[in-house]
């Protein structure tokens, strides 16, 4: 029995299935990880890591460069979903999947058809004014110049958790609440390595099956029933039978 094969078959055969996602799932979608992203942009900004340009002491005290920095790194208003989204919202659909927990802000879960998204790391597609609380999308700041700004003179802050700042305990209750329950909990594209996100795997079952699709290894390896490094895309098309 090949790899894929195994986990259709759990897919099949387990209850409560969820995925938990890093970075990896959107690359084929043209959205590199932070680290390559940044990469192209520490050609004009050397010293800076992409971490502190992404912190809440770096959107306080350097708003202007932190929405540069957005606009020419971390924001991609073209990309489409990929084949690694559109399989698991097949599953959802299906009813072999239950929930995707996700550490990307791209929002390209919900394009693809997925209902059940816990958005762990916010979403890049909303801008809250921090005066009166007024919703803003991508689009609206991409088109802007300088720092943006609500109608009523507020500033705008991205629906994303920053470095320095806490998750939505709420979303991340949920997200442990799923974890506990899964009979299958497929990782992919994530390195395992961002707390508290990573700690998740911790509350999966020993019972549960627990499969990792990645191209490096991960802290985790050793807690897997299946580890699979092909591609992930592939892989998740190929399971959900697309």
């Amino acid at each position: 029995m090949t790899d894929i094969q195994q986990l259709k078959e759990w897919l099949a055969a387990c209850k409560h299935n969820i995925f938990l996602g890093g970075a990896g799932v959107s690359t084929a979608s043209g959205i590199p990880d932070f680290r390559s992203a940044h990469g192209l942009y520490m050609e004009k900004k050397q010293g800076i890591s992409y971490e502190e340009m992404l912190s809440h002491d770096y959107y306080v005290h350097h708003r202007a460069e932190f929405y540069d920095f957005l606009r020419n790194v971390m924001l991609y208003p073209n990309a489409k979903p990929n084949p690694a989204h559109f399989a698991l919202a097949k599953l959802e659909q299906e009813g072999r999947l239950e929930a995707v927990i996700t550490q990307n802000i791209d929002g390209l879960h919900q394009m693809a058809g997925s209902k059940n998204v816990i958005e762990l790391h916010g979403n890049e597609d909303r801008y809250l004014c921090q005066t009166c609380g007024r919703q803003y999308n991508m689009r609206y700041v991409m088109d802007c110049k300088g720092v943006p700004e609500c109608a009523c003179g507020g500033q705008l802050k991205p629906d994303v958790v920053l470095y320095g700042e806490q998750l939505n305990q709420r979303d991340l209750i949920r997200a442990i609440g799923y974890a506990q329950d899964a009979g299958l909990m497929i990782v992919g594209g994530t390195s395992l390595v961002v707390y508290p996100v990573a700690g998740l795997v911790t509350y999966v079952s020993p019972k549960a099956k627990l499969v990792i699709i990645n191209r490096d290894p991960t802290p985790y390896d050793h807690r897997a029933s299946l580890i699979i490094r092909e591609d992930l895309a592939e892989v998740l098309a190929k399971a959900a039978g697309l």
